[in-house]
């Protein structure tokens, strides 16, 4: 379907509109085959050689994503470390990288240890602070700026636009972890970046049954083709099943991302000041660091994630997660229930989540029913 006029909440819905041209079938087919066979010249005009970077199961997924995005291809993987670690192994040893100080736990240790055996320069620094990203700058040689924003778990915002021009008078590629704000809310490439990534494991899919990654580029140039063949030659690739499961959460994404966006806003206008709470960390509060830019590039809200840093301290904040009902103690984001969990006995030694801090990820149930569970928990915490 080639509907340039819709909107993308019904391109979403509707999965590209797609229809199985053998069936008229509204859902797509799972292709299961790993190979292909050749022409009876040894050719390959179908242009598919073997499932691992052909499988056709990607194709309607990776063209949605992509729409979305604004972008020109896109790129599933098997999770998103397989995402975003391809985007480094697609550069050079001896690179030099920025990337920001507070991020996703697993691709900063990732970063600071294999990413640095194998020759990158990784220099990590406040991502938030233009200043700070101007004076890290190695014109030449800084080959790629990562962001994250909204960044796990402070939820703290760096200003795409200003960054990615930065980066661009320097002669580096910009790639964001646009997880949290989906292109639901934010699209980075039409802001300056040229990568964007998703742990599409979370929001993109959003049920909790599924780990897959995705990359979109703006551009189908040399680094791009790098990233290809990574995916190819390493074999981080999703699976049939799988590229089925994440269309099939693609359809819902707009309506579960606005429904936990305004829960969230609601959460955290509750909580702010609460006798048991010393803090609330959420890029839609007025007075938060970053809500400035936040509004100027998400739109229709600031996301379904959010921390309360508990009076009382570690103790408090541990025994508020141990007293909830309704809210899930569990590791991960984006799925239609609500999670809570104590980011800093996650993460270990290092991290940047205060004692303190319990990460929030909203679901699509009754925010006063999320509300509701919090004050008791937190009543109980605090005797």
């Amino acid at each position: 379907m080639d509907c340039p006029a819709l909107e993308p909440e019904s391109l979403a819905a509707q999965a590209l509109g797609w229809v199985d041209e053998v069936t008229h079938a509204i859902s797509p087919p799972i292709h299961a085959s790993t190979t292909f066979v050749r022409d009876a010249d040894n050719q390959y005009r179908n242009g598919r050689v073997y499932a691992r970077a052909d499988n056709p199961a990607f194709d309607q997924a990776e063209q949605l994503i992509a729409r979305l995005e604004g972008g020109s291809h896109g790129a599933l993987f098997a999770s998103g470390m397989a995402a975003a670690t391809a985007v480094f192994q697609a550069l050079a040893p001896g690179d030099h990288v920025l990337a920001p100080q507070v991020m996703y736990w697993s691709l900063r240790n990732w970063l600071a240890s294999f990413a640095t055996r194998w020759g990158l320069q990784v220099e990590l620094i406040d991502m938030t602070d233009p200043a700070a990203v101007r004076a890290a700058l190695r014109p030449g040689k800084t080959k790629l700026v990562w962001i994250e924003t909204p960044a796990n778990p402070l939820w703290s915002i760096t200003d795409i636009e200003a960054t990615a021009a930065l980066a661009r008078a320097a002669g580096a590629r910009v790639a964001v972890d646009s997880t949290v704000a989906t292109p639901v809310l934010t699209r980075p490439l039409a802001i300056g970046a040229d990568l964007v990534m998703h742990a599409a494991t979370k929001y993109l899919n959003g049920h909790s049954d599924l780990l897959a990654g995705v990359l979109v580029t703006k551009a189908d140039d040399e680094h791009w083709q790098r990233v290809k063949a990574v995916r190819a030659q390493v074999g981080g690739t999703l699976g049939s099943f799988e590229s089925w499961l994440l269309l099939r959460g693609l359809r819902t994404l707009y309506l579960r991302v606005r429904c936990a966006s305004a829960s969230a806003q609601r959460i955290a206008e509750h909580f702010a000041g609460h006798r048991h709470v010393q803090a609330v960390l959420y890029p839609g509060l007025r007075d938060a660091p970053g809500h400035a830019v936040a509004a100027r590039q998400m739109h229709g809200g600031f996301g379904g994630m959010l921390s309360l840093r508990a009076k009382g301290g570690e103790a408090a904040a541990v025994a508020t997660a141990a007293h909830v009902q309704l809210w899930k103690r569990a590791t991960s984001l984006g799925g239609t229930e609500s999670l809570i969990e104590h980011r800093a006995s996650v993460e270990g030694t290092g991290t940047p989540a205060p004692a303190d801090l319990l990460r929030l990820s909203v679901g699509i149930e009754h925010a006063d029913d999320l509300i509701a569970d919090l004050e008791q928990a937190l009543a109980r915490a605090h005797g």
